[in-house]
Order: C-alpha cells, then structure tokens, then sequence
C-alpha cells in the first residue's frame, strides 16, 4: 500500500527542482531530460503551476544518486518531481517506494556500485514524500494511463528515488519519483507527457499548500 503521509513546507509559492537523467547504454537519448526542461520553461493556460520551476539533468552514475542529498541541501526546493524513463512500460509509473538496494547494470561511466545495499543499517524501503492518489488522479485526467508502482527497478533512478525520498522526509518536503514510458504518438506523445507531468506538479503544489495551510493553523 502506498503510503499518503506527506510533508508540509513552508513559504507561500514554492520551489520546485524538476530532474531528468542523461543518456545510459542503451539508451543514447534520454526523454526524461527534455521533459524536465519543458516543464521549467513555461507553462500557459489552465494547468499553469504557480510555482518557481528549475531543472537539472543528472548524469546516469550511482555516484550522482550518492550525492543528490547535498543537491538538494543546495537547491533547498520545497517540491522535488524526479523522471526517469522505463522503455518497457506502457504506462506512466508513480514509484510508491524506492528500495535499498542495488543492481548489477552499469553506468555511463561503466561503473557499477560497491555493494549491495544503498545505505548500511537504513530500512529496507523508503515511501515517497506524497499522497500518491491525488498525483494519480491528475494524470489520468490528463489523459495519460498511469498507475501506481512498487517496483522503481534496480538502476539508477531507484537509487535516486532512494535519496530523495529520504531527503524529503526528514525536512517535511515533497518528493515523487515518475517513470515514463518511451514517448510515441497517440496517448503518450511527448506533448502528452508534458500536459500530464504539467498536471501533476499542479495537483503537487496543491498538496503542498494544504499542509502548508495546516501546520500554520497548528502553530496558532
């Protein structure tokens, strides 16, 4: 079961980092990068975010989920909205946990990781940083088929999903991890994709603002 705990932040329009992943073998370019971009760029109409938006695109190496913590330190968003690519699925992917684990697939830099947990003596599996249904719902309304995931593979972007959760939890942020499929026409063309992702950070800041809105009416 997915968990629906998520965290408030504070301030009154918040920030969000977006991130997509470089190229990996087998896959020479990465739309998950692109994606990120578009959706830092601009957005017009009834699904604007009214948010502050930056992107960044991570190379695919273990060591760069290593240290996406201290990023993210730096970056201090209020939201993290992480994409990856999963050119198996047919369906847009929340990723509901991230596992302390590691597989055996190299990196770009043909690396593989030292171990085979992420972080010695950590629980098994962290939940995303989010109530996972309304994120759902805005994308199928969107027009994407989506579902909810328990599986964020054995790569990279699980290792990620990892940190970021983590991150996101011990300071009362918001984090989600999105496996996309590979973009192609129809339902899940690239501009489909970013209609849905757009809808998404919506219903995100959304939640965000609620809980913001309830851990100032505690305090008073």
């Amino acid at each position: 079961m997915c968990s629906e705990a998520a965290r408030p932040a504070r301030g009154d329009r918040p920030r969000i980092l977006v991130t997509g992943f470089g190229r990996f073998p087998g896959m020479p370019s990465n739309p998950s990068a692109s994606l990120a971009r578009a959706l830092a760029r601009g957005r017009s109409g009834a699904g604007r975010v009214d948010a502050r938006i930056e992107a960044r695109i991570l190379p695919t190496l273990w060591s760069e989920a290593t240290a996406f913590p201290a990023l993210l330190d730096a970056a201090a968003p209020d939201i993290v909205l992480m994409l990856g690519v999963a050119g198996r699925r047919r369906q847009v992917c929340i990723e509901c946990v991230a596992r302390n684990a590691t597989g055996v697939f190299p990196d770009t830099a043909r690396r593989r990781p030292g171990g085979r947990r992420l972080e010695i003596g950590a629980p098994a599996q962290r939940a995303l940083a989010a109530s996972p249904m309304p994120l759902l719902r805005a994308l199928r309304l969107a027009g994407l088929p989506a579902r909810l995931s328990r599986d964020a593979g054995g790569y990279v972007c699980n290792a990620l999903a990892w940190r970021g959760y983590g991150w996101a939890a011990e300071g009362q942020r918001l984090a989600v991890f999105i496996h996309i499929p590979l973009p192609r026409p129809g339902a899940l063309s690239r501009q489909r994709l970013q209609r849905g992702l757009e809808a998404l950070l919506v219903a995100l800041v959304a939640q965000w603002r609620q809980h913001s809105r309830a851990v100032r009416t505690a305090k008073t």
